[in-house]
This record gives structure tokens, sequence and C-alpha cells, in this order.
């Protein structure tokens, strides 16, 4: 449920998004389409897809769901339970942001920007830390499990949050804040990324910035970096983790309105690493 409410937080497409989702679209859609897509996808394929129908490929290549995602969302429930080839062929969509596919007689380049949302349970019985349930798993069988989702895939996940079982007392409790609401955040976050970015290419969000463009914008000062530095030998961090941190840190001061990278929005942003801090315990 929460993983359908996202695209609904996002910025409406563009008119050129909504023309290449469209295009996209086309491909695989089984009648032809009448007019532009004005929703952005959301695609959620099961545990047993293969890795070309994830990343594409065939013997006629095709694209595959992180291309018909491409300006939307691909959720990735049970993320475990996906083959791990399949899951490892994720590596390069998610850090170039297009497909490449080779075949003897040409080579094939699908976009794939989107944005990727996973779901896993802390154990394979799903009960590990929860107060109400005795788990059944021993501290191997949880490391196979977990293990099953590789560190390098992990790097490239900028938020790791643990979702805890909800009280009956919060399912009865008054509706939380409106998808609108937050949707108008993001916008105004957005609107700010696109003119700090506005001339340094076609990227306009800071997920997407280069290196150059993460160091340009997203200094420290002195009590943020010390948090930081602290931070990276601690959990010991890859320098992809690290850069994803200050990627992160920089969208929570946006979200807020604010140009400076504080300690706190940095502070913010390592809590969102929950599963780095349990591989360096």
């Amino acid at each position: 449920m929460l993983a359908r409410r996202m695209p609904a937080l996002l910025p409406r497409l563009t008119s050129a998004e909504a023309i290449t989702v469209t295009k996209i679209q086309s491909l695989g859609a089984s009648a032809p389409l009448t007019g532009l897509l004005a929703q952005r996808p959301f695609r959620a394929p099961h545990t047993s897809i293969s890795t070309p129908g994830l990343i594409g490929g065939g013997s006629l290549p095709r694209p595959g769901e992180v291309t018909l995602a491409h300006h939307g969302v691909l959720f990735l429930d049970e993320l475990p339970e996906f083959k791990r080839e399949a899951l490892e062929a994720l590596r390069q969509p998610l850090e170039d942001g297009e497909v490449l596919i080779a075949r003897v007689k040409a080579r094939l380049r699908f976009p794939a920007r989107f944005a990727l949302l996973a779901a896993m349970n802390p154990c394979r019985c799903g009960h590990l830390g929860d107060p109400r349930h005795d788990c059944r798993c021993t501290p191997r069988e949880v490391e196979h499990y977990r293990g099953r989702v590789s560190g390098p895939l992990l790097d490239r996940i900028d938020l790791h949050v643990e979702v805890p079982a909800v009280s009956l007392g919060a399912l009865k409790g008054a509706p939380g804040e409106p998808s609108a609401a937050v949707a108008q955040r993001v916008a105004a976050a957005r609107a700010r990324q696109r003119r700090r970015l506005a001339g340094d290419g076609a990227r306009t969000v800071n997920a997407a910035m280069t290196d150059a463009q993460t160091r340009a914008h997203c200094r420290l000062e002195s009590p943020a970096q010390a948090l930081l530095d602290g931070a990276f030998e601690r959990l010991g961090l890859s320098a992809r983790a690290l850069t994803r941190i200050l990627k992160v840190a920089r969208t929570v001061a946006d979200l807020e309105g604010r140009e400076t990278i504080s300690p706190a929005h940095v502070a913010e942003a390592i809590q969102y690493r929950t599963l780095d801090r349990r591989l360096s315990g």
C-alpha cells in the first residue's frame, strides 16, 4: 500500500517525459494507446521474473521492467526471493539510468531512470524483532536470508527504513497527512534542485548528480563534516554509500527549504542506512 502511493508523491510528468513514457508503454501494450499517458508508471513484477524480463533482452530484444518503469516506480516486493542474477543485473541501470543490450548485429540502449522501491522481511519467518511473535529462525538462517541481497546492490539503494508492525490503535486513529500535501513539498524541492543544477546538463535531481556536482552542491560545514567522517569509520561505509548520504542530506535540506546542509540533515541521512548499521555490527 505504501509503495503504490509513491507515484502520487512525485511531480507530474513534463511534456517531454509524457512522450517518452507513452512511447515505451506502447511497446508492451496489448492494444494501441490513445493519447499521451499522464500518470507515472508503477511496475511490480513477480519474484519469478527472469533477468531478461527484469532488465530487458531476449532473442528479439525487448525492454524489461526497468525500462517500463522509466520516469516512474519499480517495486520489488519480497526482495530476497528474486533470482540473484536478476538482482545483480539491476546494478548497472541503477548507476547509469539506462540499459545496454549487446547482440551480434546490434547494440540497443533503453532508458531506465526509475525510483526503485523494495521490501523485505527481517528474516524468513518475518517475526525477528517483533515483540508480539517469536522468531523461529536461527542466526545462521537470518544471515543466509539477508545475504541473498548483496552489499553492492544495497549500496545503490539510498534509503533503508525499518517499518515496524502497526498497532491496532494506530490503525483506528486519525488519518495521516494526505499525499497531496506531501507532493507539494516534493514539487518545491524538485524546483529548487532544477534551479541549482540549471546549466549543468540534463541532470535535474540530486540523485542524478555527478561526482563533480555533488562536491559543488553538497559542501558541509565543519560539524556536519565531522559527523559524516565519524559515520564513515564507524559503519565501514563504502565511497558510494558516502556519496549517496551526501545526496540524501542535500535532499533533506531541500525539503525543508534550506540551502545549507546542517548536521541534523546529515544525521537524518545516516539514519536511513539501517542495513549498513546491521552489516557493520
